[in-house]
């Protein structure tokens, strides 16, 4: 049985980590250069600094009612210029940092953000089309794919047992070979033998995974990692909210068998990247 009740995920998926990492990577080198700018001003100020001349009688204080018309008011002086033209540069980054996270179109030059972060693999993404045959060839899987909604409890819904030998995608999500993970669920086992998923355990980083789909391409994922979790401590987060690129979630049931509604203790679960289509 497959017992997945995988939650179904919020419809705007949290920000990717990868995104937050590298604003804090470019929050810190622009607080650094703050920093070596601030230095520089100090040094310069003190070099101005002149030794009085003793010979020289000292200029008269100057008379209160000479203070400017800020310092009367007790007005103080705004940001310096520096300060101005570092954070307007600061949200400049930010912003064209995000638009390249979600539309893959590169806008800063690679000299400015060497450093911030690896680059990216290159990959295709393809428009949306339904996914109708999986194969694994690690596991010598080939089975059809079809379409599963949501279950009455508002987890993702598992084919019928009927269709144990079948693999389903969730058709609430991206297709595979689109921006974002797609999820494709199925049974490990049923009460008369192995199931469709069964051997998705054996899965490790750099395998490939091939999704036929209904336009007649090939989407090709490969094997980032695989885990079990916990059913009650699902990393939802990671399953549904990555969106930097085409991904792929296989999930299936694992662990010990503890009964009643739950079935099996945990969940198996595979996440891959799309890095071909043909």
């Amino acid at each position: 049985m497959i017992g997945h009740r995988v939650p179904v995920p919020e419809p705007r998926p949290a920000p990717p980590r990868t995104a937050t990492r590298r604003t804090s990577r470019v929050w810190r080198r622009v607080t650094a250069a703050a920093g070596r700018l601030g230095r520089i001003t100090v040094q310069m100020g003190s070099a101005s600094v002149a030794t009085p001349d003793p010979s020289v009688a000292p200029l008269p204080p100057r008379p209160r009612h000479a203070w400017s018309a800020a310092a009367r008011h007790g007005i103080r002086a705004g940001p310096g210029l520096p300060v101005l033209v570092i954070g307007t540069l600061m949200l400049l980054i930010i912003t064209m940092l995000g638009v390249e996270r979600m539309t893959g179109i590169g806008l800063l030059p690679d000299r400015f953000i060497a450093g911030l972060a690896p680059p990216p693999k290159k990959f295709p993404v393809l428009p949306a089309s339904q996914p109708v045959g999986i194969e694994i060839n690690k596991i010598r899987l080939a089975a059809p794919v079809h379409n599963v909604g949501v279950a009455p409890d508002g987890s993702i819904a598992a084919p019928t047992a009927e269709r144990a030998q079948e693999a389903g995608w969730y058709d609430q999500g991206p297709t595979p070979g689109q921006y974002g993970p797609a999820v494709i669920v199925g049974h490990v086992d049923t009460s008369t033998g192995p199931a469709v998923f069964q051997n998705l355990r054996q899965l490790r980083a750099g395998d490939r995974v091939e999704v036929a789909r209904s336009d007649g391409s090939v989407a090709v994922f490969e094997v980032d990692r695989a885990g079990r979790y916990d059913k009650e401590a699902l990393p939802a987060d990671e399953v549904f909210g990555d969106f930097t690129r085409p991904q792929l979630r296989l999930i299936t049931c694992g662990g010990r068998w503890v009964g009643g509604e739950t079935g099996y203790a945990d969940n198996v679960i595979v996440f891959a990247s799309l890095v071909e289509a043909r």
